[in-house]
């Protein structure tokens, strides 16, 4: 784990967290499939981003996060959002974890070419595959996805954002 990473006085490993919800023109959103090396077996599917530094905006982060893990080269200004806000609580590397998080929009206005030059050890480790998937192949998969019901969430997002964030917990 990162040095982004505090402890809580209850021993939980905490840490604010930038996500990326790209969209492609087809509406297809981009997920990560992760692994935790200490359940083999056990994969997810989850948006593009991960941890602030301190004292990290989250929409810098958020950019910083798209281009160390698909290459695509965007202004902060440019995302939309955040869309939504929720706290993430989970097992990971054998601790607990709780990772609040903000989601923020970025659709592609052309062909992305993807690439995996900026992933840290632990990504090159935990990260099984990168692929787009359609709104109704994301509603009608076994897979697990995170956030839960983002099918949903992504159908669910006007044209243009203009409002508040939205608690998805």
């Amino acid at each position: 784990m990162g040095p982004e990473w505090a402890t809580a006085p209850d021993g939980t490993r905490t840490r604010s967290a930038a996500r990326v919800v790209v969209l492609d023109g087809a509406g297809r959103v981009l997920l990560v499939r992760g692994t935790d090396p200490t359940v083999p077996g056990e994969a997810w599917w989850f948006t593009v981003g991960g941890g602030r530094a301190p004292g990290e905006p989250a929409r810098e982060a958020a950019a910083r996060e798209l281009l160390e893990e698909t290459g695509l080269v965007v202004a902060p200004t440019d995302l939309i959002g955040p869309v939504w806000v929720r706290v993430a609580d989970f097992p990971y590397l054998g601790e607990r974890c709780r990772q609040h998080e903000e989601f923020f929009v970025h659709r592609l206005s052309g062909a992305a070419v993807l690439h995996r030059d900026g992933w840290t050890p632990l990504e090159v480790e935990t990260i099984t595959d990168v692929r787009w998937w359609d709104v109704g192949e994301l509603s009608r998969t076994g897979d697990t996805v995170y956030p839960e019901d983002l099918a949903r969430l992504v159908a669910g997002l006007p044209p243009v954002w203009s409002g508040p964030a939205q608690c998805i917990d």
